[in-house]
């Protein structure tokens, strides 16, 4: 076994919090990890990964060991990566993360061109409205829709997305349309209850966002379910434009307020630092920034 090995499974086992888990995302036995991370451990002296039969945590020397090697491991293996992958075609499992409804209603057809041109490609699509942890979830790349946390991982901006105020013809039949956000309590407003606060809607009005308070009948914790209200006339819903392009192609439901439209709402694509030299990745993300329309979201 490499000391290259040993170092990579020392990682593992820091980052997942458990050597069973370690050897599993590395494809190796547990005796394998196990062995590594002794050997590791000889090599330096001192007790690196504090063991119980629930946990392993690194020791405080294992926490600066862990914090020193890991960059360097990461550039080796990038460089690796990109003379193995300099003349390859993209092969194995792409594991990609997404919103719920941004995967298949968005992204497929991305990933259908994707896998057509490059067969020897299998894709993992893992649905998730959360910031999932790539490293933990063993994701190549995911999708991310919304301002980014402080990470250290890579991250390439995509586009903005819309968020719109919308209602169907049938409401707007019974009820005047809103000029301004401010008439929106006069309105029935469809609320998602678990916003992180809900019934209030954001606004651009005089250059600046403003927070408008929102009232109504009917609320809920889906957004399918607004969408379904807002179609039968139950009021206004309030919502990524990108989600309902649908219904306003079909007739099922217009557009107002969009001269008070909040500022766009930011979309990214993120990996893993060394990731990108693998070539099933770097052709994705080429094809991704290439082919994923947004225009008209």
């Amino acid at each position: 076994m490499s000391r290259m090995d040993d170092f990579e499974a020392f990682i593992a086992i820091v980052e997942h919090g458990s050597l069973t888990t370690a050897a599993h995302r590395l494809n190796r036995s547990l005796q394998s990890v196990s062995r590594s991370l002794a050997a590791l451990e000889e090599s330096v002296g001192v007790e690196l990964i504090h063991r119980t039969t629930r946990r392993s945590t690194p020791s405080e020397v294992g926490a600066a060991f862990f914090n020193r090697i890991k960059p360097a491991v990461d550039e080796i293996n990038d460089a690796r990566l990109q003379a193995i992958n300099q003349r390859s075609e993209p092969a194995g499992v792409l594991r990609i993360g997404s919103p719920v409804l941004f995967g298949p209603n968005v992204l497929m057809p991305v990933i259908a061109e994707y896998m057509r041109t490059f067969p020897r490609v299998e894709v993992d699509l893992q649905l998730s409205d959360g910031f999932a942890d790539l490293g933990a979830e063993g994701l190549d790349l995911a999708i991310r829709i919304g301002d980014l946390p402080d990470s250290n991982l890579k991250a390439k901006r995509l586009g903005a997305l819309r968020r719109v105020v919308f209602g169907a013809p049938s409401y707007f039949a019974r009820c005047d349309r809103p000029a301004h956000p401010f008439q929106l309590s006069e309105h029935s407003c469809i609320i998602r209850t678990a916003n992180e606060r809900p019934g209030e809607w954001t606004f651009q009005i005089d250059g600046k966002p403003r927070t408008v308070k929102v009232a109504g009948a009917f609320r809920s914790n889906l957004m399918t379910s607004v969408y379904a209200a807002a179609i039968h006339g139950l009021g206004l819903g309030f919502s990524p434009l990108w989600q309902i392009r649908h219904l306003v192609d079909d007739g099922l439901v217009e557009l107002v307020l969009t001269e008070f439209e909040p500022a766009p709402v930011p979309i990214h694509a993120l990996w893993q630092e060394g990731r990108s030299s693998s070539a099933k990745v770097r052709a994705f993300l080429d094809l991704l920034a290439s082919r994923l329309e947004l225009k008209s979201l």
